[in-house]
């Protein structure tokens, strides 16, 4: 929906529809992401996604594997024939960073400092950076005068970064809030995995405790339990909150940048506004 809706705000000044390219861009953006959640839950040993049973689960992993690697496989033909070099190139960054957030997850930095920058850079190739080139992408592929078109693909990726940064943010709030039911999948799943998210970084900033558990990846008995206690007694889930409503408010004064339909309705930048406030009420 962000895709397709950032791709129709560009195309407002002239025939109002969806481009064919455009629409591919998003079915892309959807297989990457889908093929990068079945080897997440490989890599992470996960049983349940959206409620059901992953696929490693049901299939067992080396055909979880194989189904991400074909779906991968089949996008990248979908890619060669949109025939646009820039684009391509975008896209194939979204797949390279998918894969180093996957390896930054595998080490832990020593101070508060790095840990955080670490955090925040693993967040953006995980999942910011899949929103960000995709919206450049729809950007370079609609109607955009040509003395234009670099500013407004630049400010489509910005805006795609900071939507992006805010959604996983409350993704990493809910996983120390939310139930299972509401997730559709385990809770606090990336304390037992050992990742140290927003809440935790910032209560550990409280209680300087949090850092051993930190280091030693909450790999100890109970050390889960007193991390979600930290949290619970820290400010960590309020500025988790608060820097989630900064990346998304940062979002829509992009927005305002952008060029107005000619109506004056500007019907597609309100409905990316609104998805992105939506990003910060969301409890799944």
């Amino acid at each position: 929906m962000i895709i397709c809706t950032m791709a129709r705000s560009f195309n407002q000044q002239h025939d109002n529809f969806l481009h064919e390219n455009q629409r591919c861009i998003a079915t892309l953006g959807e297989m990457i992401h889908t093929a990068s959640l079945i080897h997440d839950d490989v890599v992470d040993s996960s049983d349940r996604r959206r409620g059901k049973p992953a696929a490693a689960i049901k299939w067992g992993p080396k055909k979880a594997v194989l189904a991400g690697d074909y779906i991968l496989g089949i996008s990248s033909v979908m890619l060669a024939r949109i025939g646009n070099c820039e684009v391509i190139s975008l896209l194939s960054r979204v797949i390279q960073d998918l894969v180093r957030g996957e390896f930054m997850q595998l080490s832990t930095k020593e101070s508060d400092a790095e840990q955080f920058q670490d955090y925040l850079n693993k967040t953006f190739c995980k999942t910011a950076s899949l929103f960000a080139n995709t919206c450049k992408a729809v950007a370079l592929l609609g109607n955009i005068p040509s003395n234009n078109i670099k500013q407004s693909a630049d400010l489509a990726y910005d805006f795609g970064k900071n939507f992006g940064m805010a959604f996983q943010l409350i993704d990493d709030l809910l996983d120390v809030t939310a139930t299972d039911a509401d997730l559709g999948k385990p809770a606090t799943a990336d304390l037992k995995l050992g990742l140290s998210t927003a809440p935790v970084l910032f209560a550990s900033q409280q209680f300087p405790e949090l850092q051993d558990l930190i280091l030693r990846r909450f790999s100890e008995s109970g050390d889960i339990k007193r991390a979600l206690e930290l949290i619970d007694q820290s400010d960590g889930k309020a500025r988790t909150y608060h820097l989630a409503e900064q990346y998304a408010n940062e979002a829509c004064r992009i927005l305002s940048s952008f060029s107005q339909s000619l109506d004056g309705s500007n019907v597609f930048l309100n409905l990316l506004t609104h998805l992105t406030q939506s990003t910060l009420k969301r409890r799944r």
